[in-house]
């Protein structure tokens, strides 16, 4: 047993606990133990973290139905947080893929990392960090790019020459436009006019500023691709902007959930598709985006940074919906 090992049946660690669904009050700083891993886990310990789309919305308990997956009347995982990076610390006895020390980063759709130390299965998505990429930059990518890719990666772009991504600034859709940039798309982006010079850094070459317009009424353009990254428009709105063989991508399950039943039409709707896949990510996936980021061929945008302690901060924030990228969350 090593001592770092030793140590996880001796202490607590600090961890953003709750125990009932709500606002940004509910998560609370307690100590618990820390865990042990298993024959085929790793034990990290964690440095960045990130308050990300999810974790808001199992914290609130939305969608509703969720909770038939994680718990009805409380939560099932008491501890949130899905990306991290971190070091390794220990390992079980049949781990052969990481040793302690290892710089890692990492998505467990488990929940769990928002805590000092945290298990994790390593064949599920975590790997190593390339040398020159940084823990915070590390811990704050995967939820952005595996989200957006999972929609944006779907698609023959042979013949695709532009896309619209509304709500340009979240994780999601910054991470979209620049996977749509390395495609050398022309991308129309939907964000407030504050952010324009970044989102222009980014790649996209046409702006429009959704405090002062609905680009579903002033867009005179036709798209090949409508990603709507925050999960504010509709099919039917943006029907209009598609060209005839088009798709739109949705993020959420919009009004009456009907994101998520419209796409059984697809077959009867004619050339304009929408499409509401489930997400997915593998190790595979991790070690690609570890690439890009080595290659410096994506960057996350990093909007402000908090303590653990602070950790109900950093959702409030998330809350406004104000957000431009990713909230760090620093634990060690």
């Amino acid at each position: 047993m090593t001592f770092q090992l030793l140590l996880s049946y001796i202490y607590s660690m600090k961890a953003a606990v709750y125990e009932k669904y709500g606002g940004p009050e509910v998560v609370q700083i307690k100590d618990i133990p820390v865990p042990t891993p298993n024959e085929n886990e790793v034990l990290v310990r964690i440095r960045n973290t990130t308050v990300n789309r999810t974790d808001c919305g199992f914290r609130a308990s939305k969608p509703a139905f969720a909770r038939v997956f994680y718990g009805l009347f409380k939560p099932r995982y008491p501890v949130l947080g899905t990306e991290f990076s971190g070091d390794v610390v220990a390992i079980g006895s049949a781990v052969e893929k990481f040793k302690e020390g290892d710089r890692v980063f990492g998505l467990h759709e488990g929940f769990g990392a928002h805590a000092e130390f945290m298990c994790m299965n390593e064949d599920l998505p975590i790997a190593l960090i390339p040398e020159n990429v940084s823990y915070e930059v590390a811990g704050s990518v995967l939820e952005g790019m595996y989200l957006s890719e999972s929609y944006l990666k779907r698609p023959d772009y042979t013949n695709i020459k532009n896309i619209l991504i509304n709500g340009a600034t979240g994780s999601i859709g910054s991470a979209g436009l620049q996977f749509s940039r390395n495609r050398n798309l022309e991308i129309t982006a939907v964000c407030r006019a504050k952010d324009f010079d970044l989102i222009r850094s980014l790649g996209a070459s046409h702006l429009i500023d959704y405090n002062t317009q609905d680009f579903t009424k002033v867009v005179q353009d036709k798209f090949d691709i409508i990603f709507d990254a925050v999960g504010k428009s509709s099919f039917f709105k943006c029907k209009p902007l598609m060209k005839e063989k088009s798709v739109f991508y949705a993020t959420e399950f919009g009004p009456y959930a009907s994101n998520g039943w419209l796409p059984l039409f697809n077959k009867f709707r004619g050339g304009k598709k929408i499409y509401f896949p489930l997400p997915k990510i593998n190790q595979e996936d991790v070690i690609k985006y570890g690439k890009l980021l080595a290659e410096g061929k994506y960057t996350p945008l990093i909007d402000k940074r908090y303590s653990l302690e602070d950790i109900s901060e950093a959702y409030r924030y998330a809350d406004s919906e104000q957000k431009v990228g990713n909230l760090v969350i620093e634990i060690l």
